[in-house]
């Protein structure tokens, strides 16, 4: 297996401009759907819940979804969207026969997850500066967030692509582990009420410490067990970014 190379940047343009010539269709899933989940929830049903931890339930689950729609873009991009590219159009089959190896593409795809992500969580932003929740300077830090975040679900995201017999699977992986994510990593509720065999389930999911990390920096609280999530997240994405490499390898060159 060979690494990736600067070359990967010619498959994550490749993605970028059909992204620039479709956005309009897209527009509307980037911002639309996140914006009914926070008046849904922050506006109809923190009426009834009232302050969570100090603070109104907009605000409390306003990072959380940020980080939320930024795993579910760069997931969208790296399963249904890099299979349609592989097993349909060819279109890694075509670029492999260039000078790029499969690392470069793979990587590729995995870096233009990571900026579906990102163009995710800046969408949001706008949104929620419109309902006055971005008041930290330290908010400049949640694109990271969701960068690094991105990165790591793209890199999981194409571990699944790699092995998937047909794109019927994608089901079970959304069904049984992304959407359960979602509900489970901190973004609706705090952890603590749940019980203790399950908060530490929780901890092992991703999506719990990119909450962590979007949450501290949209409301300017540092505190040193950000180093603990900061570190995790690392150690998946490196993880999954070099078994994605090394199963789609095994899967594209026969």
């Amino acid at each position: 297996m060979s690494h990736p190379s600067h070359r990967a940047l010619f498959v994550w343009k490749r993605d970028l401009d059909v992204f620039l010539r479709l956005w309009r269709s897209e527009a509307g899933g980037v911002v639309g759907e996140p914006l009914f989940v926070l008046a849904a929830m922050g506006l109809g049903l923190g009426v009834y819940i009232g302050q969570v931890n100090g603070q109104s339930y907009l605000s409390f689950i306003a990072p959380g979804v940020i980080v939320g729609y930024a795993m579910f873009g760069a997931t969208f991009e790296c399963t249904y969207g890099s299979f349609i590219r592989m097993e349909v159009q060819r279109t890694f089959e075509a670029i492999i026969a260039t000078p790029l190896e499969v690392e470069d593409v793979i990587a590729g795809e995995i870096v233009w997850g990571a900026t579906r992500a990102l163009v995710s969580a800046l969408g949001m932003l706008v949104v929620l500066a419109a309902f006055g929740q971005v008041t930290s300077p330290w908010a400049v830090l949640v694109p990271v967030v969701a960068l690094v975040t991105g990165f790591t679900f793209a890199s999981l995201s194409m571990v699944f692509t790699a092995i998937v017999p047909s794109i019927n699977s994608f089901n079970y992986y959304f069904t049984l582990f992304i959407t359960p994510m979602f509900f489970f990593s901190g973004v609706f509720f705090p952890l603590s009420g749940l019980p203790q065999a399950v908060q530490w389930l929780a901890w092992a999911l991703p999506l719990t410490h990119a909450v962590s990390l979007a949450r501290a920096a949209l409301q300017g609280a540092a505190h040193w067990g950000l180093l603990v999530d900061i570190a995790w997240l690392a150690v998946l994405a490196a993880g999954t970014f070099w078994l994605a490499l090394r199963l789609m390898r095994r899967r594209l060159i026969k």
